[in-house]
């Protein structure tokens, strides 16, 4: 017989979890408690709710920081009766709330750093909540084990990193209990966030790769919650990312979050790519903002490198000028070149620790024998745990900082290095902090600082040759140089601290979210499948009677259609347009005001040979890049080159499908070449049609949105931008399938069908004017 609470894990780390709060749940706080106050419990009804029951205590908004651990430090009382709490004050999670409004409420939720008895869990609990406004998520030490130690450590730290399990010795293979833990302890921060959240009043800010699938768990509960990612680490090329099994699972939930933040440019461009090439999402850089459209969501992409506190880099400064009189008095360390490497012990048990550093150890030893002689020792080895004050107190007399990681999340050691060199402002004459500031950086291009110090000398870690050489150069420079870039590096870091950092952060997820309660959300899909589908609100299904009206009311008519997956299924097998689609087409070009026109992804040949018998109907091949006029035979070229003898040799042995990324065309400048044509011949069109199914279409819709605005259609043109399905779009309707859309083309030629004047017949010359587009 299986436990009930094994057959919920299964669940959960196969993506099949139920909707929580179906089981009775824990006791859980009020949204805000300064004081203890009363617990209450919620039923079922209440507890799937969207809304929350507690009223707000507090003007305007609220932020809930959540991370792995909270930026507390816990001992227990010397009488072992209880325990006694502190803040972390080099806890970067703490220095968050720097950047927000002085009104701003903050709440932290996640783990403590020490392990609490359960029966002491709801006091400390209460007392953290009233005390530091701190939730407690108390993880069990076997779930710990296998989630933090397990698959954070032993699987996605390695991952982010670029080390591949290459063999058992190296990393081990991918385990699916640790990736059940992993879902399991997600799932309790969860519960942990939603004790204390108010969906409508609330941002929830989300950190780092320990909690990359707890977006989903909030947001199957709270569809329009304001919700942040921020991604600590690196992220990975696809090449390396594709390697793990969970990938979807965890691209699918931090696609739930509205803004997701990287450190550097290099960073969001490979997750950007990893969802375009496992999820089949495309982004888009609009006004100096990247965003994915998912299912009618805009997901943002921030990037912006984290910064220190400079508040607190400059106290402890203080603090640390007792260390830098005690390092004063070693006369060994003064006149001579002396690398001190600081290795801190890793907070975790990752691969191969142990042995990198017995490595270090044996390297230091052999250098300090080869070189060093009595009262000197090129290399001072440092592995034990050191106070953040005895650390700059290093930092304050190093003439260089060298840090060369073979791949690091952000690193903020070179930040810390400068500031320590700026020294302690109003210094008097003479004293360590007075006179000329001068720093060097040996910086590795693989860590996320490595971009924002232009002055720092630049080395691949690999080349240890390459390395050596920049050390010395960056000992040998010249004084002015080195204050030169000093100046520079400290401008930007005093500037692009901490505070700046999450207040832009916090911007941006308000730009994000801004139209949250203005859309129509659903929630579909089970497991780790499940997303938001947002919709307009001014989104419905295209009335036929509407658009005749209007078609029978315009005088200059444009018309601009898909054809796979629009007038022909996309389950069909033979793609080749009917008798039924071609004679539709005819009776549509045949009325002279109307300008039609056909664009496709497809090849020149294709297209040319299909519709022949269509002379009227204009074509855009291949996207775009091709356009044929109506009644004329030449193609024209519209790309940044005209140099396609690579088509040609793709299209023989393959069916052609062009894509427009990157090649300057898309929809939506052939629709802008049609609205143009006509205007400049004095037609500009009083009714658009423009119907597709995919999202190359969508940017047609998006071009007729800003088409008045940018005077290429009048505020008096009757615009119908349809797409095929009820899906988010950038269209104002939709239209069921296929032949929903042949029925209403059948109704505007039945309009057509009327005697045409002669006036009418001498206005129908070729004109550069109209198009139908199609996009497979």
């Amino acid at each position: 017989m299986m436990s009930r609470s094994y057959t919920n894990l299964l669940e959960l780390a196969s993506g099949n979890f139920p909707v929580m709060g179906r089981e009775k749940e824990r006791k859980r706080f009020p949204r805000v408690m300064t004081v203890p106050g009363n617990i209450v419990e919620l039923d079922d009804e209440q507890a799937n709710s969207v809304t929350s029951e507690n009223p707000s205590s507090v003007a305007g908004d609220r932020m809930i920081i959540v991370s792995n651990l909270l930026p507390l430090k816990a001992k227990r009382r010397p009488d072992n009766k209880g325990w006694s709490f502190s803040w972390n004050e080099d806890s970067l999670i703490l220095r968050v709330k720097d950047g927000f409004p002085e009104d701003m409420e903050v709440l932290y939720v996640g783990s403590l750093p020490v392990d609490v008895d359960p029966i002491e869990q709801d006091d400390v609990a209460n007392y953290l909540l009233e005390k530091f406004k701190c939730v407690p998520a108390f993880l069990p030490p076997n779930l710990l084990a296998k989630y933090y130690h397990g698959f954070c450590k032993k699987q996605l730290w390695p991952l982010f990193h670029y080390m591949l399990p290459f063999s058992a010795d190296h990393g081990g293979r991918f385990d699916r209990s640790m990736w059940e833990a992993y879902v399991s302890a997600n799932k309790l921060f969860s519960q942990k966030v939603i004790e204390v959240l108010n969906p409508e009043d609330d941002f929830v800010w989300i950190h780092d790769y320990h909690l990359m699938v707890l977006p989903t768990f909030l947001r199957r509960r709270f569809v329009r919650l304001r919700m942040g990612f921020f991604l600590h680490s690196p992220f990975p090329s696809s090449e390396i990312y594709r390697s793990l099994p969970v990938r979807e699972e965890i691209l699918k939930a931090l696609l739930n979050s509205d803004l997701i933040g990287f450190h550097t440019f290099d960073y969001a461009r490979h997750f950007l790519s990893c969802c375009s090439r496992m999820l089949g999402l495309e982004y888009q850089s609009k006004r100096g903002y990247i965003g994915l459209d998912y299912y009618g969501r805009t997901v943002g992409i921030k990037i912006m490198p984290v910064g220190i506190h400079m508040g607190h880099i400059e106290s402890v400064i203080r603090q640390a000028d007792k260390e830098l009189k005690m390092l004063k008095q070693h006369p060994n360390w003064q006149g001579r070149a002396v690398l001190v490497q600081i290795a801190n012990p890793s907070r975790g048990k990752g691969i191969d620790l142990e042995e990198i550093q017995n490595e270090i150890e044996e390297s230091c030893k052999r250098i300090n024998k080869e070189l060093g002689r009595p009262g000197y020792e090129p290399i001072v080895f440092i592995h034990r745990p050191i106070s953040i004050s005895e650390r700059m107190a290093y930092y304050s007399i190093a003439e260089c900082v060298v840090v060369t990681a073979v791949r690091d999340g952000m690193n903020l050691t070179p930040y810390e290095y400068i500031v320590c060199r700026q020294g302690i402002s109003g210094a008097e004459a003479g004293s360590e902090w007075s006179g000329p500031k001068k720093s060097m950086l040996v910086v590795s291009e693989f860590i996320g600082c490595s971009p924002s110090l232009s002055g720092a000398i630049r080395v691949n870690p690999w080349n240890v040759e390459a390395t050596a050489e920049a050390m010395n150069e960056s000992i040998s420079m010249a004084d002015t140089e080195k204050e030169l870039r000093h100046e520079k590096h400290y401008r930007y870091v005093s500037t692009h601290d901490v505070a700046f950092w999450s207040r832009s952060f916090l911007q941006d997820m308000e730009r994000t979210c801004a139209d949250h309660f203005r859309k129509r959300c659903w929630g579909i899909g089970l497991g780790f499948g499940f997303r938001v589908v947002a919709l307009d609100p001014n989104f419905r299904k295209l009335s036929i009677d509407d658009i005749v009206a209007a078609y029978t009311r315009a005088k200059s008519r444009a018309i601009l259609l898909d054809y796979d997956g629009t007038l022909m299924p996309q389950n069909l097998i033979i793609k080749t347009p009917s008798a039924q689609v071609l004679s539709l087409l005819n009776r549509l070009c045949a009325d002279p005001k109307n300008l039609v026109f056909m664009v496709s992804g497809r090849g020149r040949d294709s297209l040319s040979r299909w519709f022949l018998p269509c002379k009227k109907l204009g074509l855009a091949a291949e996207h775009g890049y091709f356009l044929r006029w109506p009644q004329l035979e030449e193609w024209e070229t519209y790309g940044q080159s005209s140099e396609f003898g690579w088509m040609q040799m793709a299209e023989q042995p393959w069916i052609w499908f062009f894509s427009s990324e990157g090649n300057g065309v898309s929809k939506g400048i052939v629709a802008e070449k049609v609205f143009t044509s006509m205007t400049e011949t004095g037609k500009q069109a009083d009714f658009v049609l423009c119907i597709g199914d995919d999202r190359s279409d969508e940017d047609m819709f998006e071009l007729i949105g800003t088409a008045v605005s940018r005077r290429i259609l009048s505020y008096n043109t009757e615009v119908f931008a349809c797409t095929v399905g009820q899906k988010p779009s950038k269209a104002k309707y939709y239209l069921d399938d296929s032949s929903e859309v042949v029925a209403m083309l059948e109704s505007l030629a039945e309009a057509t069908d009327s005697p045409v004047s002669s006036d009418e017949e001498a206005d129908s010359s070729p004109r550069k004017i109209a198009y139908v587009s199609s996009f497979v």
